[in-house]
């Protein structure tokens, strides 16, 4: 039985405007270690800026965001991903013509030590690196069950299994905290129980932290230890999934009567 930890990721006071459209307005709650917290609501909620925000690609205009106590403050994509937040994206962002090795293999580029002429050359401890590398790779495609598509281009391979390969490649990052946008997104239902599955195992193996968006009430209630629910940018629940399940104005919400 997995433990939860303390708070290892908190977000307060969180508001976000484009010109004079508000996506966020305070928004805050924390992610604890080893849990799987789920942000869901409706279309248009603010869900995929929330995650913007804690990855780095928008800059919110109030509010903090902290990983073990340190703030992102002024921090790009890169930087986040330094600290350790990996990050899989909901049209998929992969690279079509490369292999399920190659595309794994760009997870690790955070923690190769080498620089990139070395690497090209593959000479002295470039090649012992990324040897060092491939093989933390392999094991990750073992754990996502993709070994017989190692060297299949991922442009050919099925929807669900090109997730696969975009959680590996996110896994290859060694993050703490993993960001899913929508990962059942787009999939079947065989597909989108085999994708709860490995996102069980990455979190009781791995011990990874995550976070996820998803539209899929099932799933979410589910595999979710917490819910945050967001509504027009605002926070209108947070709790156990069954706490938000009789929420009165997460109901509302969901049924188009709260406005």
């Amino acid at each position: 039985m997995r433990k939860i930890g303390e708070v290892i990721l908190e977000v307060s006071n969180i508001s976000l405007a484009f010109g004079g459209v508000k996506a966020l307005t305070d928004i805050s709650f924390d992610v604890r270690e080893h849990e799987i917290r789920a942000i869901i609501g409706p279309n248009g909620a603010g869900k995929s800026s929330m995650l913007n925000c804690i990855n780095g690609v928008y800059q919110p205009q109030k509010g903090t965001i902290a990983l073990r106590g340190q703030a992102f403050k002024h921090m790009n994509s890169r930087q986040v991903a330094e600290m350790g937040v990996a990050r899989t994206f909901q049209n998929l962002a992969l690279f079509k013509g490369m292999s399920v090795l190659d595309n794994i293999m760009t997870g690790r580029n955070l923690k190769m030590k080498s620089n990139l002429f070395m690497q090209a050359l593959r000479i002295g401890p470039a090649q012992r690196e990324e040897a060092a590398q491939r093989l933390f790779v392999e094991r990750i495609i073992d754990f996502l069950e993709i070994q017989p598509y190692r060297k299949t281009p991922v442009g050919r391979m099925p929807y669900g299994l090109q997730k696969r390969v975009d959680l590996g490649r996110a896994l290859a990052m060694e993050p703490q905290v993993l960001l899913l946008d929508e990962p059942m997104a787009g999939m079947n239902v065989e597909e989108k129980q085999d994708m709860s599955r490995f996102i069980l195992d990455v979190n009781d193996e791995f011990g990874t932290t995550i976070v996820l968006i998803e539209h899929d009430m099932g799933v979410v209630m589910d595999i979710s230890d917490r819910v945050v629910v967001l509504d027009y940018g605002r926070k209108i629940g947070d709790g156990t999934p069954d706490e938000v399940r009789n929420n009165a104005d997460v109901i509302s919400a969901y049924l188009g009567t709260s406005h």
